[in-house]
């Protein structure tokens, strides 16, 4: 009965002050409760952490080691602008992680790391302008990922790649350039859709010309190819003896090439089928009609030619016959 009594005792004040606590459910409920900070006696055993509509400005590392076991975090509405890179350590079995209507200026790259069970992740509503290239690590059982309100321009199709079993995917309401640049993600829209994924879709904020249009609606050929943009690259030094080396166009006090003279230039741009396709039946479309046109002048002018011949065809004949019997007579009456 002792220990008993002391296991209860411990369960009653593993709840932090200011939240409710459901010991059955493994349930914490800290919302709207004034938090600056993440309460630090959390129950070990908690599966659900709400902690959403507080004023938590920042996350320290490791700062939910003591609630190893969490399925689900919800820290929304709070006033966060930073995740430092080992915030999640520990967080082995998280699968819903909601950080929407924060001040969230970027998505650190290593956050994979930490959680490899994730499902489901939105950044919706931040201030996010740019997106990791990579996360350093494949999400592979991330199934949503939401950016809906944000100020994203540009966003790298091998980010989206890294994401293999991804359903559904949000990105409305950013300020889309949709120039060049973004011709990768439309080309992984359309194959994700094409697979059975959803989206909201990604409406232009730029240029003018196509403010407001969807990306996908765009044709491809209205894109023309981004000019390629290389590093300054370090010449290396090395002592050959006896053998001449071309010079190149460098620059002496840095040590670096011109980068004008190793620009590389843009490989041309594949034919489209479909233009190839179109182009090869306009012209047999031209073709035939040409050639019904000039069948339809040939019958005409046979045609023509039959029924004029047919009706000169009898005064000839006469003409011809008397003329010959009159030479005839002619010929047979001279001698005489």
């Amino acid at each position: 009965l002792l220990l008993s009594g002391i296991f209860l005792l411990q369960g009653v004040h593993s709840c932090p002050e200011k939240c409710f606590c459901h010991p059955s459910l493994n349930f914490v409920d800290c919302r709207h409760r004034g938090l600056t900070e993440i309460p630090p006696d959390l129950p070990p055993q908690t599966l659900t952490l709400l902690l959403q509509d507080n004023q938590i400005r920042q996350l320290p590392a490791h700062v939910f080691r003591s609630v190893p076991r969490l399925v689900t975090l919800n820290l929304s509405n709070n006033s966060l602008s930073h995740l430092v890179p080992e915030v999640f350590h520990g967080l082995r079995h998280l699968q819903v992680l909601n950080l929407t209507h924060n001040s969230l200026l970027s998505l650190e790259s290593r956050l994979s790391h930490s959680l490899p069970q994730l499902r489901e992740l939105d950044l919706s509503s931040n201030t996010i302008s740019h997106l990791p290239t990579s996360l350093g690590k494949p999400w592979e059982n991330l199934t949503m990922f939401a950016v809906r309100g944000n100020q994203l321009q540009h966003l790298d199709r091998r980010l989206l790649e890294s994401m293999p079993s991804m359903r559904l995917l949000l990105l409305k309401d950013n300020l889309w350039k949709c120039n060049c640049h973004l011709l990768g993600l439309k080309l992984w829209l359309e194959k994700f859709i094409y697979a059975g994924g959803i989206t909201d879709g990604v409406l232009c904020g730029s240029p003018d010309i196509w403010k407001g249009k969807d990306l996908l609606r765009i044709p491809h050929e209205l894109y023309q190819p981004c000019p390629l943009s290389i590093p300054h690259l370090a010449v290396q030094q090395h002592d050959v003896a006896h053998e001449e080396v071309p010079k190149s166009p460098e620059n002496h006090n840095s040590g670096e090439r011109d980068p004008v003279s190793c620009e590389v230039k843009p490989k041309p741009r594949p034919t489209n089928l479909r233009h190839a396709v179109a182009t090869v039946v306009i012209t047999g479309v031209v073709c035939g009609i040409v050639c019904l046109m000039m069948l339809a002048a040939a019958i005409y002018g046979c045609t023509y030619a039959a029924i004029t011949a047919q009706g000169r065809g009898g005064p000839l004949v006469q003409t011809s016959d008397s003329g010959k019997t009159g030479g005839k007579e002619v010929f047979d009456h001279s001698p005489a």
